[in-house]
């Protein structure tokens, strides 16, 4: 059974069909280090909780690496950094091939498809992508499947505009990056990354009023809005000012590329997708910062996707089926 899988620097997502259905496991990309005991383990064994052991030390995998984070006064690590493998984590690629196992599951038959969104190579930054690509496709070709993968801002096309054949702008507005394709009947035109996107929205808000990263983000999270009046010094309008210059930063880009490219005379329809995206009154600010910057292209319309999260993989899933027919 096909697959589509969004590896991310916050969630990893698979997408698969059940039935008539599309069916999303989503595990957050996160890990907690503890000291290997008896007592530790029996705690965790009683929870129910996903670890593993190796030598002396216990790791605790996902959504329950930030459940027990507070519990041991331990901060959370990820394996990913910017859209990529982590660098400075030395954990990063085993922890991380733990963690797409246990969302992806082996496969059915020998040879089942699955398609991996991967971030396009950055305009901003000397981040590598190709490492990272070359990785996790190699890590799910060990699971047992046959992949292959796409630009992050391809998937969203998939998901989102197959009423305008495949034809359109996908923005995916992720944690560790943003990704941004526009292809013409499904083949990319334009297609590049940000070295920027939530996490650099929070460590830039957290620098900028002295707190916690921790608490920059669960105030994001937690029904934030897009305001046009908000309160000066506060968390929410640090917030607002950040997400301000990530969308004029990425249409800026975008209309950059699109001039360089010469893409044909259509009219385009905007996707925007990514968890970055879903704060209200983001489409408002996106559309305000594109109407003063403009594009080379026509734009037929600026739609959210009808799931921000789960988009990409939903995308994946898509391309994954498609090739395997």
């Amino acid at each position: 059974m096909a697959k589509g899988l969004d590896i991310g620097t916050m969630n990893i997502i698979c997408a698969e069909m059940e039935g008539e259905n599309v069916v999303f496991v989503q595990q957050r990309n996160a890990f907690l280090e503890l000291e290997y005991n008896e007592m530790t383990k029996m705690m965790l064994d009683n929870a129910r909780v996903a670890y593993v052991i190796k030598g002396n030390k216990i790791y605790v995998l996902g959504d329950d690496a930030l459940k027990f984070a507070t519990i041991f006064k331990k901060n959370t690590r990820r394996p990913m950094k910017s859209g990529v493998l982590s660098p400075e984590e030395k954990e990063a690629l085993p922890i991380i091939k733990l963690m797409i196992e246990k969302v992806v599951g082996s496969p059915a038959n020998a040879g089942e498809v699955a398609c991996i969104s991967s971030p396009a190579k950055p305009i901003d930054s000397d981040i590598e992508v190709l490492y990272h690509r070359k990785t996790m496709e190699a890590l799910i070709k060990k699971v047992g499947y046959n992949p292959f993968v796409i630009d992050e801002g391809l998937a969203v096309i998939y998901s989102e505009l197959a009423d305008t054949s495949f034809t359109g702008i996908g923005i995916s507005f992720g944690a560790g990056m943003t990704n941004v394709t526009a292809a013409y009947f499904a083949a990319p035109i334009v297609s590049f990354s940000i070295a920027q996107g939530g996490d650099w929205i929070d460590e830039n808000v957290a620098k900028a009023t002295g707190l916690p990263r921790e608490q920059v983000c669960s105030t994001k999270e937690s029904g934030f809005e897009l305001k046009k009046e908000v309160e000066l010094g506060s968390v929410e309008g640090a917030l607002a000012i950040y997400y301000d210059q990530l969308i004029s930063h990425v249409v800026e880009n975008l209309s950059r590329k699109l001039a360089e490219a010469t893409p044909p005379a259509v009219e385009f329809p905007i996707v925007l997708a990514g968890g970055t995206s879903k704060p209200k009154g983001f489409k408002a600010l996106f559309e305000e910062r594109l109407s003063e910057i403009g594009l080379p292209v026509n734009v037929s319309e600026i739609r959210v996707a009808k799931d921000p999260l789960f988009s990409v993989a939903r995308g994946c899933l898509i391309a994954a089926k498609t090739r395997e027919s």
